[in-house]
């Protein structure tokens, strides 16, 4: 049975009538029919009804990943009502804030009941017009930390062509059992979820409070026989750690792996063909405002080193990279790169908020809608892409211009560094400084001076962090499972850190 051409709610409904006794989602070990999820999904969708809501008129939802909360979302795209789904983990005032901004009346959860945060009422909204509230399905927000993020609505057809894109591309299809990492408000969720869904597979769905322990993620892609894992590069790491102190050589089952989301790290990479060998691994490369748009599959039968391409284009996505000067790259360079996606959105809801993101050709020469991704981009001469920096990432040290995702990539590549987050901060004397934090190896004894002279060996002086913190715990995060760079200052209240602010190296002062 093809579901391509049924889109994603049309996908569903066939797997209800042809299939309605098999499994749709795992959770906690507690098996949901098809059958059964339409049926739960009826009783939020009457629950809908009650609300008298007008036509188009989005509505909230502030609920925490759970089957409650995917039936929830599913009554939404059954009747298609938009709705804003933001993290449950943003500040009450960033969320009262976007829910008044996308024009909901009513924020409810996933327990039958009004959610504890409502609009802002000093907020003007700035709802979907008419006819777009007639097309968008999904409004997703860009993560956010302290600043209020962006709301950016997908439209239905927009979505669809992704469904239709992702099955096949992943061979997911009926029966086939794919593990949900992400959390629900999380764009990855279209494919591990929704495409799932669709075409008739099984989501075993990881429980967020469950989601920083190895073992149990280690148990579920055992127990349940999963197929098709994507998760950002943190999973991997936790699994990775799990498997070692159980001794697991290998996960024969896995057939597909994508990591997708933040840089991997090196000793991650490395292992991922040991612990997958029948699997074939796949780099993402997208946004939430475009969705997917490149990826690569790792050689897995040569020996390939990070840091790993973004690869080339899906069917129907245009890119172009703009150099320095702002002309076209052709061949191979460098450059910042802009693309236009099958699936993206028509733009943020704010449209003051575009600030030449969403916008025509560059370089006028089509009519088709682009997006500036703010990425650096290097096309090699096989003519795949390689992520450099971020545009807004390059700074100016003591009048050095430094690249902090250049400097993160480095400390990662130490091996007793796991994570590593970089950011610069305002300083009265040099106008810049840049101060970093890595979480190390356990039992590594990584110490400040040693982390320095490695930086040191590849850095230029100015790029060598003026302020470094060492902690035993996972550096803090986003909403959506990034390292918060923002929140770096304040590591101090952490207990196991080290620091080192004078920046005397045995390669000679640094700051």
């Amino acid at each position: 049975m093809t579901t391509d051409g049924l889109g994603l709610v049309g996908g569903f409904l066939s797997q209800v009538r042809e299939r309605p006794d098999a499994t749709a989602m795992v959770w906690n070990g507690e098996e949901t029919t098809y059958r059964e999820l339409y049926e739960r999904a009826g009783r939020e969708r009457d629950r809908l009804a009650r609300l008298g809501l007008t036509p188009g008129e989005p509505v909230g939802i502030l609920a925490t990943k759970s089957p409650a909360a995917i039936a929830l979302v599913l009554a939404c795209l059954l009747v298609r009502r938009p709705f804003l789904l933001p993290s449950p983990a943003l500040a009450d005032s960033l969320l009262a804030d976007l829910f008044a901004q996308a024009g909901c009346r009513r924020v409810i959860t996933a327990d039958g009941a009004d959610a504890a945060v409502a609009p802002n009422p000093e907020v003007t909204a700035q709802p979907l017009a008419p006819r777009e509230a007639a097309e968008v399905s999904f409004m997703l927000t860009t993560s956010g930390s302290t600043s209020l993020p962006k709301i950016v609505p997908l439209g239905r057809d927009a979505v669809n062509r992704f469904v239709a894109w992702a099955a096949p591309a992943f061979s997911i299809g009926p029966g086939v059992t794919v593990l949900n990492y992400a959390p629900l408000n999380f764009d990855l969720c279209l494919l591990d979820i929704w495409t799932t869904l669709a075409h008739g597979g099984r989501v075993v769905l990881v429980d967020p409070a469950l989601a920083a322990r190895g073992g149990h993620l280690l148990d579920l892609l055992v127990r349940h026989d999963v197929r098709v894992v994507q998760a950002v590069p943190m999973f991997y790491g936790l699994l990775l750690d799990a498997a070692q102190r159980r001794g697991v050589v290998t996960l024969p089952g896995v057939e597909r792996v994508m990591f997708s989301g933040d840089v991997i790290p090196d000793r991650t990479f490395a292992a991922l063909p040991g612990l997958f060998p029948g699997a074939r691994i796949h780099n993402i490369y997208g946004c939430t405002e475009t969705n997917d748009s490149f990826v690569h599959e790792v050689d897995t039968r040569a020996t390939e080193f990070p840091p790993v391409p973004i690869g080339r284009p899906l069917p129907g996505v245009e890119a172009l990279i703009l150099g320095p000067d702002g002309t076209a790259v052709d061949g191979p360079g460098s450059g910042e790169l802009y693309v236009s996606t099958p699936f993206q959105s028509a733009g943020y809801l704010d449209r003051t908020r575009h600030a030449d993101k969403f916008t025509g050709h560059p370089l006028g020469l089509d009519d088709r809608r682009w997006f500036r991704t703010g990425d650096l981009v290097r096309r090699d001469a096989d003519g795949r892409l390689h992520l450099t920096g971020r545009a807004d990432h390059q700074v100016k040290v003591r009048g050095v211009a430094v690249n902090t995702a250049e400097v993160e990539r480095v400390l990662l590549d130490h091996p007793a560094v796991r994570e590593a987050g970089v950011a610069a901060v305002p300083d009265p004397i040099e106008g810049r400084r840049l101060i970093a934090a890595v979480q190390s190896e356990p039992g590594s004894g990584l110490s400040s001076l040693t982390l320095r002279q490695h930086c040191a060996r590849s850095l230029p002086r100015a790029a060598v962090p003026a302020k470094l913190r060492i902690v035993d715990e996972p550096l803090p995060k986003t909403a959506t499972g990034k390292v918060d760079r923002k929140a770096l200052d304040r590591l101090d209240e952490l207990s196991t850190v080290s620091t080192v602010t004078s920046a005397t190296t045995a390669q000679g002062r640094t700051s």
